[in-house]
Formats: structure tokens, C-alpha cells, sequence
């Protein structure tokens, strides 16, 4: 067996396990509000979180042709920049896990793509800044930036409309009337907001498959394809599904008790707000963080009770951390692919 495809076969395990890590690291996203509300016990709520999403990974690759496609030239590359990349990524999200921050795994994907390709354009001759300035003004960079910026604003300002209107709606009825109907309909919002998740985290992971597929056949004499196969998103849904399965509890405590006190309708409007802005991003083949959607969401929905009853405290900690998440996972990722060339390059 080829050194080359036994590098590929290893940067698809890789990919895999980034798609796993992701699934438990964003388990939260989906269930957090519903196990805090006591609609559901954890366990259940997780399988249910792990089912919507392995159906949403099958809505479409236009996220996955993003990531794969539109961040940088797979002729330019080598599969040693996509397990860079990739390492990066993972590092951050494990840390970031640990401790029972909500990040984005998106983020740390995109990151570890920059630093990776960074560093190995630097070593092929390439000036520092003219590399760093072409990576971040590139079609997929520009988009991810501009969603990163967007997508919060939307989740917030999508929470907060929605509680208030649902208020409205509400305001003859007696609490535990209100109560009740809210843990039935907050079924269908938490499998929405997994579909969701689904729809486009899973597809972060076909996209980097992808990328790789396409620098093996280039380094075979072959044309590339920028399509994603089959058994790429089958096994893509099927690692995000098993991720999710192990339930991420660190940082469901963080999403579902630290930033508000829930209660079903919270997490109902929390939730449906959040989804419907992943599904257009998705739509949109913007790679978007499920992780800072559905915060900024459970944020709008507090602050249209009172402002103070957000933890404002937390939602900072929250927002160092998505700060940082881009640049730490690009210097590890750039610092990974340093050794890696310099041992098999």
C-alpha cells in the first residue's frame, strides 16, 4: 500500500473523529433546554438528538462543498495540510469540551484550514502576509466571517421576537396551562433543532473527506472531483449521530442551568428560533456555529424577560471563547503541519 493512500486513509479517520467529537462536543445544542425544562430524561433526549440528527446530515453538500472547495485550491495542497487542519481542530474542541465552554466546531475546522494551509504555503516559498491575506479573502473564508457575525445577531434577535410574541399569545392563559402545552411542542423544537444541527455540522466533516479525496487524486496524476460521495455523507451522519449518542453533559449544564433559568416555552422559542436560522444557513451553503446560534438564541429569549436575567457573567466567558477560537485552532493546526512535514514531508 501506497504511503500516499495510507496518509489518506488516516486523514479520513481523522475526519471521522473530528465528526464524533463534534456530535458529544454539540450534543448540548439540541437537548440542553429540553432535559433542563424536565421534558425529557438525558438519555432519552440524546438518542433523540442523535436520530434527527443522522436524517438532517442527508439535507444537502452545499456546506461540504465550502469547506471542501472554497477555502483553498486542492491542487495547492497536501493531504499533510488536511491532518494538520484537522488536528487543529480536534485540539480545540477537546479543550474546549473539558472545560464545558460551548464552542464551534465549525470555527475550529475553519482555523485549523487556515493555519494548515498557512504554514504550508509559507514553506513553499510564499510570503507570510500575501499567504495569510489570500486565505482570509477567500470565497469560503468571507462567508464563514460573515456568518460568524451574522448568525449569533439572528439567533438573539430571532429568540427575543419569538418569546415575546409567544407572551402575547399566552398572556390569558393559566401558567400550568401554558406549561403544559409547551413540554409537548418542545419535543418537536428540540428533534427540529438536532435536524438542524445535522443539516450542517455533519456536513463540515464531508467537506474536509472531500478535500482530501481531491489532493490524493491530484497527487496521483488523476482529475479531481469536488463531489461528495455517498459513502462519505452515509459515514459522516453515521459518526455525528454516534458523537451525539455519548451525550457532551459538560457543557449541557453550561447551555441548559448557567445562562437562564428555563422553562418549556423558553426552550421551545430557543430552540425553533435557532433552527430555522441553521436551516437558512444551511440553504445558504454557509458553515455557521449550531454551538453560538442556539446560546445567542437562549440569550434573546432571557433578555425578553429582563435583561438581568441573562448571566451576563457566563455569556462573556462564553464569548472569549468564540473569540479565540479561531486563531488558537489555526496556530496549532499551523504548528501540527510544521511537524509533520518536517517528519514525512
Amino acid at each position: 500500500m501506497g504511503s500516499a493512500l495510507i496518509i489518506l486513509i488516516i486523514v479520513i479517520v481523522l475526519a471521522l473523529a473530528f465528526d464524533y467529537i463534534n456530535g458529544f462536543h454539540d450534543t448540548a445544542n439540541a437537548v440542553a433546554t429540553v432535559v433542563s425544562t424536565n421534558v425529557l430524561p438525558g438519555r432519552t433526549a440524546v438518542l433523540l438528538a442523535a436520530a434527527c440528527n443522522f436524517v438532517g446530515a442527508f439535507v444537502g453538500v452545499g456546506v461540504a462543498k465550502t469547506i471542501g472547495g472554497d477555502i483553498t485550491d486542492p491542487k495547492g495542497i497536501t493531504q499533510l495540510v488536511v491532518a494538520g487542519a484537522l488536528l487543529g481542530a480536534i485540539f480545540w474542541n477537546l479543550l474546549t469540551w473539558y472545560y464545558g465552554i460551548p464552542s464551534s466546531s465549525s470555527h475550529a475546522l475553519i482555523g485549523g484550514l487556515v493555519g494548515a494551509v498557512w504554514c504550508h504555503k509559507v514553506i513553499q516559498g510564499g510570503g507570510s502576509g500575501a499567504a495569510m491575506w489570500e486565505l482570509i479573502t477567500s470565497k469560503g473564508v468571507l462567508l464563514t466571517l460573515k456568518a460568524l457575525v451574522l448568525s449569533p445577531l439572528c439567533g438573539m434577535l430571532g429568540g427575543f421576537v419569538l418569546m415575546v410574541l409567544l407572551l402575547w399569545l399566552v398572556r390569558r392563559l393559566r401558567p400550568t396551562t401554558v406549561n403544559r402545552g409547551f413540554r409537548t411542542l418542545q419535543l418537536g423544537s428540540a428533534g427540529f433543532m438536532a435536524f438542524a444541527h445535522g443539516s450542517n455540522d455533519a456536513q463540515k466533516a464531508m467537506g474536509i473527506i472531500t478535500l482530501a479525496l481531491a489532493t490524493y487524486a491530484i497527487s496521483q496524476g488523476q482529475e479531481a472531483s469536488m463531489n461528495v460521495p455517498l459513502w462519505v455523507v452515509v459515514a459522516c451522519a453515521t459518526a455525528m449521530a454516534l458523537g451525539t449518542a455519548s451525550g457532551g453533559w459538560r457543557i449541557m449544564k453550561t447551555m441548559g442551568h448557567k445562562i437562564i433559568k428555563l422553562r418549556p416555552i423558553n426552550g421551545f422559542a430557543a430552540e425553533t428560533a435557532a433552527s430555522i436560522v441553521i436551516l437558512v444557513a444551511t440553504w445558504l451553503k454557509a458553515p455557521v456555529s449550531t454551538t453560538h446560534v442556539i446560546s445567542s438564541s437562549i440569550m434573546g429569549v432571557g433578555a425578553s424577560k429582563r435583561v438581568s436575567a441573562v448571566r451576563w457573567g457566563v455569556a462573556q466567558n462564553m464569548l472569549f471563547a468564540w473569540v479565540l477560537t479561531i486563531p488558537i485552532s489555526a496556530t496549532v493546526a499551523a504548528l501540527t503541519y510544521l511537524v509533520l512535514h518536517t517528519l514525512l514531508g
